[in-house]
């Protein structure tokens, strides 16, 4: 699925790459819709949980900022192909299965944003949500298109890569959360 997308792989050819006769595939999963599903479903409620204890020690926010996206980057790291079929292939379920993922995503999603806004919170008490909402989103961009061009020999370990992403967010994110209404108009 990964390397050649959702619509340009079979279950005929998911039988022969997991060395699977294409009946005992299909008395595992009726369609290759069920498998990213759960492929999908098994990855965000992994995601979540590891997040959940990764950030649960009362600890500073840059650490809890920290614990989150070095989570996220090593559990991707360690599974990239799960995370280019993650990012890319998420619109091919059918609504009933989409609305299901959507509700894991937001779950996650609200976790990231907690650590966004307690990680603002120790400049400012003043966030405007919808600025929130957005730097959250884009940390989120910093992590999820890491499989477009992350390479672990160039570019160094998952590690190197997490404390990247912290530094790029930290610096950038307490400035735009930060409720505008304290800043000069910007000009559009």
């Amino acid at each position: 699925m990964a390397r050649h997308g959702y619509h340009g792989m079979s279950m005929r050819d998911l039988a022969k790459a997991t060395k699977r006769s294409l009946a005992s595939f299909y008395h595992l999963f009726e369609s290759k819709e069920e498998i990213l599903f759960e492929l999908q479903r098994t990855a965000f409620e992994s995601l979540t949980e590891t997040a959940e204890a990764a950030i649960a020690a009362p600890r500073a926010p840059r650490e809890r900022f920290e614990a989150f996206v070095d989570n996220h980057v090593r559990f991707f790291c360690a599974q990239p192909d799960v995370m280019r079929v993650l990012v890319v292939e998420a619109s091919a379920l059918p609504p009933n299965q989409r609305a299901v993922i959507r509700r894991l995503k937001q779950r996650y999603f609200k976790l990231a944003e907690h650590v966004v806004a307690e990680l603002a919170d120790k400049r400012s008490a003043e966030v405007d949500p919808i600025a929130l909402e957005r730097a959250t989103y884009c940390v989120f961009g910093m992590l999820n298109w890491t499989f477009g061009w992350y390479e672990p020999d160039r570019h160094g370990p998952p590690e190197d890569l997490a404390r990247t992403i912290v530094d790029c967010a930290e610096h950038g994110v307490a400035a735009a959360i930060v409720n505008p209404g304290n800043k000069k108009k910007r000009r559009s």
